[in-house]
């Protein structure tokens, strides 16, 4: 099975390089902004009647560049020419999904006409998808004018599979987060068929605030809150920068702390968020999740910090792609599944059931459950009836994975499991 899969390592680059790669992210927002200058030149000189090819595609906005960098940018040669073509690839990608949002032929809300970037907002970031890309030895990386720079972490990983020709790599994007480094390597990795720890089980998971997963099996996942546990002085260094003259050397120390603060927020969240959909999608044959509407959901303003701290989008999306690499199957509940509301033992459902409540208590058959296990435990039971004859149904094995619903995992694994949440 051949999949698309990054590795992310951190950069410990020399100053030379570090300017380099300022320099690299500086001529990709450069070309973005003359590119997006003149689509909008040439867009207003056609509402006058003139005729006027407007660049659009990527091609297009090459052929462009060519013919006029030694004029707009006489500098050029200083960086690599992907730099150039990682702006000018931007810009295209905009432009296109600016016009299939008008055309309704793209999902979600609306998106608005490209923008000009500024130093020092948004993302920072450049591709590179020809050149001198690849991994040098266990602690070195080499990019195109660039160099050999090198990782704060091995890439020992990686550098295994390049050499063994499972692993093929197709671009190389170098980005600044938190006053940091990082390249992040796609890539075309063989991966042998998975198999996951328990095959003929089937798990439903109830995302949350107060946790942030709560398994059919019992088991409690709990929510680090990165963000709560910060944001006295995430408001400390915002008021510290708000204080400073902008631009002054003290203003650039209160930004690049503020940052740091943000990216391990981001570091945190992410480290929980993996070991949650690796857990999932290596242990269990099928996994029950809930499509959350969480765009709605975060238009509540007594909820809307913890739902973005907790990013419940990402279970899913996560387990989208881990699932098939495991072996495991993953079935989405509508998003309209009364899996809160509804009784897991009797299937009574209730006409209302506040946020307040959590405990669950059926007035059909006496059951009493906390309301995210009960929750979780529909979305299991949801196999029987969702997964039970469709061909989406074929796992990794070749035949139907219909496992008993709400089985519970061995005492001793589960022990352990809760050990780890706990």
């Amino acid at each position: 099975m051949r999949v698309l899969q990054a590795y992310r390592f951190a950069l410990d680059a020399t100053p030379r390089q570090e300017r380099a790669l300022a320099s690299h992210v500086g001529a990709r927002r450069f070309a973005f902004n003359w590119g997006l200058a003149l689509v909008k030149e040439r867009l207003e000189a056609r509402a006058r009647g003139e005729d006027v090819e407007v660049p659009w595609t990527l091609a297009a906005l090459r052929r462009e560049w060519n013919r006029q960098k030694h004029l707009v940018a006489p500098w050029w040669r200083e960086n690599s020419k992907e730099a150039y073509s990682s702006g000018l690839d931007g810009l295209a990608r905009a432009l296109q999904n600016w016009s299939k949002s008008r055309q309704g032929e793209r999902k979600g809300r609306r998106v608005g006409f490209p923008r000009f970037r500024k130093k020092g907002r948004g993302r920072e970031s450049v591709r590179f998808t020809t050149g001198a890309i690849r991994v040098d030895d266990k602690s070195h990386v080499v990019l195109p004018r660039i160099g050999r720079v090198k990782t704060h972490e091995p890439t020992t990983a990686l550098r295994r599979r390049v050499e063994a020709g499972t692993a093929r790599i197709l671009s190389a994007t170098v980005s600044r987060e938190g006053g940091r480094w990082f390249v992040s390597f796609t890539c075309e990795v063989e991966r042998p068929p998975g198999r996951p720890r328990f095959p003929g089980r089937v798990v439903g998971v109830d995302a949350g605030v107060k946790h942030l997963a709560v398994l059919s099996t019992g088991v409690v996942w709990p929510n680090p809150r990165p963000l709560e546990k910060v944001l006295r002085k995430i408001a400390r260094s915002s008021r510290a920068l708000a204080r400073r003259q902008k631009g002054s050397r003290r203003w650039q120390q209160a930004r690049r702390r503020l940052a740091r603060f943000h990216a391990r927020v981001r570091n945190l969240r992410q480290d929980a968020l993996h070991k949650l959909t690796h857990h999932l999608a290596s242990t269990y044959g099928v996994v029950v999740v809930e499509q959350l509407h969480v765009a709605g959901m975060l238009k509540n303003r007594r909820l809307a910090r913890a739902l973005a701290d907790a990013a419940l989008a990402q279970i899913r999306r996560q387990l989208n792609y881990k699932c098939p690499w495991h072996g495991a199957v993953l079935v989405e509940a509508p998003p309209f599944y009364p899996s809160s509301k509804r009784c897991s033992r009797c299937g009574a459902v209730k006409s209302s059931l506040p946020l307040s409540q959590r405990i669950f208590r059926c007035e059909e058959c006496g059951l009493v459950l906390d309301r995210d296990e009960n929750a979780a435990r529909n979305l299991a039971a949801l196999v029987a009836a969702v997964a039970g004859s469709g061909p989406e149904t074929e796992n990794a094995r070749g035949r139907d994975g219909r496992p008993a619903t709400r089985q519970a995992i061995p005492e001793e694994a589960g022990s352990r499991h809760r050990r780890m949440a706990g």
